[in-house]
């Protein structure tokens, strides 16, 4: 299967603009599985609580994911991507799964990162893992990456590959990270980031682009640059991802002992 991933420079509050923009970006590009980074329509640096409820919408009618469900449509793929959304009064950092017949899934941000936690909530449903077909998708958010439960919950769940929108901010962290979340699982990992700074508060947030396709031996099978807004499409191999064994006598899966582990 085709895996593509987006690395843009979103405008702040320019959702139209921003969504415009990506679509020119995919163009008539293929792919059967697109990444988009996280609130990839918005932007990220909220400073009130109204700024982010005027920008988050209620999925599946919302402007961003109608956009995502036309192209998904059109070009009969499958995108994850990242927004805002509005869910019984609550708003969340939310990971959509989309594809040809509409949304397919959602995920609410459970790891919530410096000031986001002024402005969602967490999530509480553990992070979802759906068949699209050609491969079987999970999906995580940004600084999930940090917390090795959660890509190995997905693996435990069957994922062959990790669709990770993401606005990082801190250098190198992800990048290190998720190619290991990728080797300790034996996963594909999609790692779609963003570029550019905002300065909206006090704080100037620098994104550090460099997404990243990893496969499940740790490999970068592909890397961005650090400041560019990127597009590309590789070719992988799921069933990869499902042979768990390292040799003869070792499967890092199977091999596993929680009952041992401290809680």
């Amino acid at each position: 299967m085709y895996v593509g991933i987006v690395q843009t420079e979103p405008i702040f509050g320019e959702v139209e603009k921003n969504l415009r923009h990506v679509q020119s970006l995919i163009g008539e590009k293929r792919s059967d599985l697109w990444v988009l980074p996280e609130l990839f329509a918005s932007g990220y640096q909220f400073t009130t609580k109204e700024e982010v409820a005027g920008l988050a919408e209620h999925v599946p009618d919302g402007p961003i994911t109608q956009f995502l469900a036309t192209i998904a449509r059109r070009q009969h793929c499958h995108i994850v991507a990242g927004l805002a959304e509005h869910v019984d009064g609550q708003i969340y950092n939310t990971a959509v799964l989309v594809g040809p017949s509409g949304v397919l899934s959602i995920y609410h941000k459970i790891h919530l990162f410096f000031e986001e936690k002024r402005w969602f909530a967490p999530g509480e449903r553990p992070p979802p893992v759906i068949d699209i077909g050609q491969a079987r998708v999970g999906m995580m958010i940004c600084f999930d990456h940090l917390f090795p439960e959660a890509a190995r919950t997905l693996a435990l769940n069957g994922a062959d590959i990790i669709a990770h929108p993401a606005n990082l901010v801190i250098p190198d962290y992800a990048q290190l990270t998720m190619r290991v979340r990728a080797l300790e699982n034996g996963v594909f990992t999609a790692t779609a980031n963003r570029i550019g700074t905002e300065a909206r508060g006090d704080q100037s947030l620098h994104f550090t682009g460099e997404s990243q396709i990893v496969s499940p031996r740790g490999e970068i099978i592909v890397r961005f640059s650090a400041d560019g807004e990127e597009v590309r499409v590789i070719e992988i191999d799921p069933i990869q991802a499902r042979d768990k064994s390292l040799n003869s006598y070792n499967d890092i899966l199977s091999d596993r002992r929680p009952g041992l582990y401290m809680h």
